[in-house]
């Protein structure tokens, strides 16, 4: 196996490389990075037909090399590489981590810990909201990246050259993403703002996929304690089948599918298939009685043991009150070069309108200095907007 070569100009090139197979080289280059501040670390996965990613390619890039991990090889123990991103003494850094840290979980039952999210640094630096990776790398470094080896097949062997240069360019950018934001955090005072947020990224909850509350997932409007509890057990159901059998959930049931059985509650499989949103014939397979037997269950389950449905109602004449703080919030994005979805959403805004309370991130740590204290003293008037040389401003009321 050769390690990547650098070009004199510092980019890198595939010319000879080769992905790691065995566990003995991958052990090694783990060491090496290990010794680095920070390693860059992406993946390429595939979730189209099942519950699980499966992880076909890791690449990671420490400010000397970059490596490309064939985790598919046959034999091949991805323990160094785990333990690696487990190491606090080294940075691990991601764009959009959430999937990438999934799958570790998933794999592993570990979260990468310390990590850096250059697509939260980014919104917290201004570069807009969710900003995609080739855009950033673009507007930070200048260089267009090949997107179009993105979908292709990652599962099949051997690799193409193609596959490698694009999997290695994204971590090697990476770094250059990474050090410019880096050094734009510190320069701001802003560095604890990215830290705050990494908090819910490497919490366990962000990513445990507990049966019992997959119902939370679904966007089903139900009102009626019945239809909840039969809702609850139907989504349970759901995701223990998935998870036993790798398959996305759309492939056991539909969510419209989902939310039609906790409102009709068929409690017969005569019933069941009565409802026309399930394939005919589905209620005579082996699953057409375990969906009746969910059913049930949910109607059984005493209602005092269901969780509260927090029903929000926007405080009444709010809506002039929620267009003001529109408007404080696109002021403050732009002022101080944050992004406005990161600050706050148009849910915050609607519940910090009816309450002074809200439980929303937009009254809580560095967003409530920036925005959220400003937001409650406009709402009672103390806080007024102007319009200053074509520019909105604020003013103090007395």
């Amino acid at each position: 196996m050769k390690r990547l070569a650098s070009t004199p100009d510092g980019a890198t090139s595939p010319s000879g490389m080769e992905p790691i197979t065995t566990t003995e080289a991958l052990a090694a280059v783990c060491a090496r990075m290990a010794q680095h501040r920070y390693v860059t670390v992406d993946t390429e996965f595939l979730r189209e037909t099942t519950y699980y990613p499966l992880l076909c390619v890791a690449q990671m890039a420490s400010p000397d090399e970059a490596v490309v991990i064939d985790t598919l090889a046959p034999g091949i123990d991805l323990t160094p590489f785990f333990d690696l991103l487990n190491d606090e003494k080294v940075v691990k850094v991601f764009h959009a981590a959430r999937q990438d840290i999934e799958i570790v979980w998933n794999m592993a039952g570990k979260i990468p810990h310390p990590i850096f999210d250059t697509q939260v640094a980014a919104m917290v630096l201004g570069y807009g909201d969710s900003i995609s990776y080739d855009q950033l790398v673009q507007r930070i470094t200048g260089d267009t990246l090949d997107k179009s080896n993105r979908f292709t097949d990652w599962t099949r062997r051997p690799l193409t050259d193609a596959q490698m240069s694009y999997a290695l360019s994204d971590v090697t950018h990476l770094r250059d993403v990474f050090l410019k934001l880096d050094e734009d955090l510190h320069k701001r005072g802003r560095s604890s703002w990215v830290e705050a947020e990494m908090a819910v990224l490497t919490s366990p909850e962000t990513y445990r996929a507990d049966p019992e509350r997959a119902w939370e997932r679904l966007k089903s409007r139900v009102r009626k304690p019945k239809d909840l509890a039969v809702l609850i057990e139907i989504a349970a159901w759901r995701e223990r089948e998935a998870q036993t059998r790798d398959v996305p959930r759309s492939r056991v049931l539909k969510d419209d599918v989902v939310a039609d059985i906790a409102t009709q509650a068929p409690t017969s499989i005569e019933r069941l298939g009565q409802l026309r949103s399930l394939p005919k014939g589905f209620e005579r397979s082996r699953w057409g009685e375990q969906i009746v037997d969910a059913v049930k269950r949910g109607l059984e389950r005493d209602p005092k043991t269901l969780p509260r449905l927090e029903r929000f109602r926007p405080a009444p004449n709010a809506g002039a009150t929620v267009e003001l703080l529109k408007v404080l919030l696109r002021m403050t994005a732009e002022k101080n070069g944050v992004a406005a979805k990161v600050i706050a959403t148009v849910d915050d805004l609607d519940r910090i309108a009816a309450d002074d309370e809200a439980d929303v991130p937009a009254l809580k740590g560095w967003r409530r200095e920036l925005f959220g204290d400003k937001a409650l003293a406009l709402k009672h008037g103390k806080l007024a907007l102007a319009v200053e040389k074509g520019r909105v401003v604020t003013a103090e009321r007395a």
